[in-house]
């Protein structure tokens, strides 16, 4: 008899906001870059920075100094075109660290900037970092922030002006071909194989489901990039080409999603660019078409709704359009949630030793207000006294005790709430937290996302039959952790906390 599956490593698991029954999806949509493919980030990225660069150098901007930083941006961070800033907010929109260009904000100046600032996505102004691809952009776009105020660029240019050349010079790097060709040359240097991704695909499509690749990418690149990352761990004489229902190249989406544009069949000789002609009817196995849309998907397979799946790895373009438009059920695919996993799970001892360090300032930051409370109604009046109660020199000396033991409480908590805040990422912290809160991005997953999880593969683990259940929200008056300040904290005798 076989048993449970291994369990997965933490990192690897699937985690799940709205529960989701695998059994009742009839067809499993993919995304090509960064969901069915991994690139190598900081290599890929790197290169494409290196090729915005050096648009920039061509129109005579003074860039060819700088270097890629891929510890300055990470995804789920926002611009302000309007102030040149980089920022990380939490899930209410609210600005909780900034850099302006690629110098981070004092407490003071971040402020004065955002105080009466709440991020709000549909505001022209904002730009999410969505995916992985925006790392190049966001760099690049934080350092000629940095030489503009420098006076080093000519003529008169806004931050916004500023974004939209970075942006133009991103668009132009994907589509002149340049750097894809470097990657289909080489595709070793740029993509991290996941050998076990061709194994979970299978075993879905011979589980019954229809199985669809919606990419952005053209045909000449995805076709070569696909034979390199399945054909060698498919059965003999299978080619990826017959694990996809349906391919579905230069998709453009978000508008995929929401509009209905004409669909063309790709007439193509293997390796060649291939031509187009126009496509009307139900879709063919083994045909990639371009453009087209998804309500076109639908009619074709006679599905709609929760019964289609899309996985991808683009937070508004893959998962908050598919699950806003057409109620289709979603997975957002994370490749950093796996460091950010095992950073957490390293910093756990710390962790513990922090928040029984946070109970205690808690314990004491309740008895000084007490005590400066029962000092405001004696020194006022307006209350009998209460004569069970130290007097006023006792309670004037227990609140500078109280004073002295969080200011060396303090002096502990300091660089373990720095650690914590630094942990995945110096300048930003983890990918899902802004402080103490859930990131925006952590909010969007959890709006958007039925499903998250590190990599496609990872649906291994769970089988494609599986129950995937939600956890039980919590809410700060729950009686289970996570919890915020207790109204009436316990006492170290395991009591309500009240007047000394």
């Amino acid at each position: 008899m076989i048993g449970h599956p291994a369990a997965p490593p933490p990192e690897r698991g699937l985690f799940c906001n709205r529960t989701l029954n695998l059994r009742a999806i009839k067809a499993i949509g993919y995304d090509m870059d960064y969901t069915l493919i991994h690139y190598k980030v900081e290599v890929w990225e790197q290169r494409a920075y290196e090729h915005m660069r050096d648009r920039l150098v061509a129109q005579g901007w003074p860039v060819a100094h700088l270097r890629f930083d891929p510890a300055l941006a990470m995804r789920g961070l926002i611009i302000d075109t309007d102030k040149g800033n980089l920022l990380k907010a939490n899930r209410f929109g609210i600005v909780k660290k900034a850099l302006h260009g690629t110098r981070p904000l004092s407490f003071e100046a971040q402020r004065d900037e955002y105080v009466h600032t709440l991020v709000d996505l549909h505001e022209r102004r904002w730009v999410f970092l969505n995916t992985l691809f925006s790392l190049s952009e966001a760099c690049l776009y934080a350092q000629v922030v940095d030489l503009l105020d420098e006076g080093k660029l000519g003529g008169p240019m806004g931050y916004n002006d500023l974004y939209e050349h970075v942006r133009r010079s991103l668009d132009a790097t994907h589509m002149e071909g340049a750097l894809k060709a470097e990657i289909i040359a080489d595709p070793a240097r740029y993509v991290q194989q996941d050998p076990d991704t061709a194994l979970a695909l299978l075993d879905q499509k011979n589980a019954g489901k229809k199985l669809l690749l919606i990419t952005n990418s053209e045909w000449a690149y995805t076709l070569p990039m696909m034979h390199a990352a399945f054909d060698p761990y498919l059965p003999p004489g299978m080619t990826w080409r017959e694990l996809f229902d349906v391919v579905i190249v230069s998709a453009r989406k978000p508008e995929f999603f929401t509009s209905r544009a004409s669909l063309f069949e790709v007439v193509t000789v293997e390796g060649q660019e291939g031509l187009l002609r126009p496509h009307t009817g139900p879709l063919k196995p083994g045909v990639p078409y371009f453009g087209g849309s998804a309500i076109e998907v639908e009619r074709s397979l006679r599905m709609s709704g929760d019964e289609i799946l899309y996985v991808g790895d683009h937070m508004f373009g893959d998962v908050h359009v598919s699950k806003n438009e057409l109620r289709w059920r979603t997975a957002l695919i994370l490749r950093e949630l796996e460091d950010e996993v095992r950073a957490i799970s390293a910093f756990r001892a710390t962790e513990a030793r922090l928040a029984e360090r946070m109970e205690q300032k808690e314990r004491l930051e309740a008895e000084a207000c007490q005590v400066r409370l029962e000092l405001q109604r004696r020194r006022l009046g307006y209350t009998a006294r209460d004569e069970s109660l130290p007097g006023d020199e006792q309670l004037h000396a227990r609140a500078a005790e109280l004073r002295a033991q969080q200011e060396a409480l303090d002096v502990e908590l300091g660089p373990m709430a720095r650690a914590a805040s630094e942990l995945s990422n110096p300048l930003w912290g983890l990918l899902t937290r802004a402080g103490n809160d859930k990131s925006h991005l952590a909010r969007q997953v959890e709006r958007y996302a039925d499903i998250y999880t590190s990599r496609v593969s990872n649906f291994l683990f769970a089988t494609p039959f599986v129950y995937l259940r939600s956890p039980r929200g919590s809410l700060p008056h729950d009686p289970t952790l996570p919890g915020g300040t207790p109204v009436f904290p316990t006492s170290p005798q395991g009591g309500e906390g009240g007047a000394p």
